[in-house]
């Protein structure tokens, strides 16, 4: 285990996420400035463009603990440098995880038990974790641009008031995921699941502190609370889990 340790966390392994993440960060701040300059030519405050792009910086970093926990999360398996890239670019918390999880899985493991891996596991699973994720940047590089335009278009209401399009593909996509991750947890509740209900538990935990959140955003109008109501649900319910553990 400590040999597989050692690999995944390697000095070259961090040498090539490094040079990756610096290729993106010096994108984005090239995109920065020529956003900026753009703003100036066409006339826009330039005390409105710093205010805009500190207000932006500052709201950005709440939010982030969640792929921090992310990170934090798949690091203990899969290393610190393959989920830092996982998470720093195109990937997201619910994808990676339930990806790995089943990555692990169909090659027999029991899961994303840091004992059971090597590197023939890890290469397998991150290539599935990849694979997967590209599947969203040739749809946004083929048809993101449609999509948005009927997503965007003004809903064609029928005399019953029914909603449009993207109503209903926002709720079709949402419900989904509900079922997908929920009913994965309800089953592992039950014997031939292991009768494992932390998941369950976890989950129901950060809907009820997201629920509270909403609350405060949705009817006291308190719209701040929104840029970090994800990371402070994630470490409820963590620290939910982890006291029920020790009481347990």
């Amino acid at each position: 285990m400590n040999q597989y340790i050692n690999a995944v966390n390697s000095g070259v392994f961090y040498a090539i996420v490094a040079l990756v993440l610096t290729f993106i960060t010096i994108m984005c701040i090239v995109f920065l400035v020529k956003s900026y300059k753009a703003g100036l030519q066409i006339g826009m405050d330039e005390k409105l463009l710093k205010k805009t792009i500190l207000s932006s910086a500052t709201f950005t970093l709440l939010p982030s603990i969640s792929i921090l926990l992310g990170v934090i999360a798949l690091s203990g398996t899969l290393g610190v440098p393959f989920s830092w890239l996982r998470l720093s670019v195109i990937g997201a918390l619910q994808y990676e995880l339930n990806v790995a999880e089943i990555a692990a899985q169909s090659i027999g493991l029991s899961g994303l038990n840091v004992s059971q891996l090597d590197m023939n596991a890890f290469v397998t699973i991150a290539l599935v974790m990849t694979m997967g994720i590209l599947g969203g940047v040739f749809c946004c590089i083929f048809f993101l641009k449609g999509y948005m335009n009927k997503l965007q278009s003004k809903p064609k209401k029928e005399a019953s008031g029914k909603p449009g399009f993207g109503a209903h593909a926002t709720t079709a996509m949402f419900v989904g995921l509900c079922a997908a991750y929920i009913g994965a947890y309800i089953g592992k509740v039950f014997p031939g699941g292991g009768s494992d209900w932390m998941p369950l538990f976890v989950a129901g935990i950060s809907a009820i502190a997201m629920s509270i959140f909403e609350y405060f955003v949705q009817k006291k109008k308190m719209a701040s609370l929104e840029n970090f109501s994800l990371a402070a649900s994630m470490l409820i319910a963590m620290s939910a889990a982890v006291i029920v553990n020790m009481l347990v």
